[in-house]
């Protein structure tokens, strides 16, 4: 689906002592069916791009609109509610609950959507063995190595099934095999329902993507699609 995602006239700022200006008028529309990698420095504004898509932050001025229709962050329960049906997420270090084992990790996900916890279980038990993890599913998140809880994090991104996965420097604390690895688990996720962004300071897969999008300043200098 052409302009799934449109985000127009984007600023965010954040006041400590002072004002700072992450996002300046930031547009750019995305399509399904894609994936998309920002690149750019530190503080270019990569990740707060991310949140303000993910709904988890709000913007300073600006609109964001899925499908046409207009995000309103004024109706948080609406919008948390959008997001664990339409949006699945990956960080950096994973994020993975401590208390929780791989298994619990995913199902909890899915739980939030559709309390029906053996089909959340049966789910999950699925995506585990997709992701060759199923001996470490009652394995907590510190008995796992860097790549396997990366892999439980894409996992729990993708159990239901969302239109949208964003990431933000999936494989950033990552060695390079293990991180080629995680990049093709999060390419296969590709479909022609869904729209992928990846946040990345890594050319070599910010390449593999099909649309590269050069951040600096606050705003999209220029794009190779």
């Amino acid at each position: 689906m052409n302009n799934f995602l449109k985000v127009q006239n984007i600023s965010k700022s954040f006041k400590t002592e002072k004002t700072i200006k992450v996002l300046k008028n930031l547009s750019y529309n995305f399509d399904k069916g894609k994936m998309y990698s920002l690149m750019g420095p530190s503080g270019s504004g990569k990740s707060t791009l991310l949140n303000l898509i993910s709904l988890i932050d709000r913007p300073t001025s600006g609109v964001i609109k899925f499908n046409e229709n207009q995000v309103n962050f004024n109706k948080t329960k609406e919008n948390d509610v959008f997001r664990s049906k339409k949006i699945g997420i990956v960080y950096q270090q994973n994020n993975l609950l401590p208390d929780f084992t791989a298994l619990e990790n995913i199902y909890l996900a899915s739980l939030a959507v559709n309390n029906n916890k053996e089909l959340a279980v049966t789910n999950s038990k699925k995506l585990l063995h997709k992701i060759g993890l199923s001996k470490r599913s009652d394995h907590f998140p510190s008995q796992l190595s860097g790549g396997e809880a990366q892999r439980v994090a894409i996992a729990r991104a993708i159990v239901n099934d969302p239109e949208i996965i964003l990431a933000d420097e999936p494989t950033g604390s990552l060695d390079m095999e293990t991180a080629k690895d995680i990049f093709e688990l999060l390419n296969k996720q590709k479909r022609s329902d869904r729209l992928i962004i990846f946040a990345t300071h890594n050319r070599f897969f910010a390449n593999k993507s099909d649309c590269l999008l050069e951040m600096r300043d606050g705003s999209v200098k220029s794009y190779n699609a």
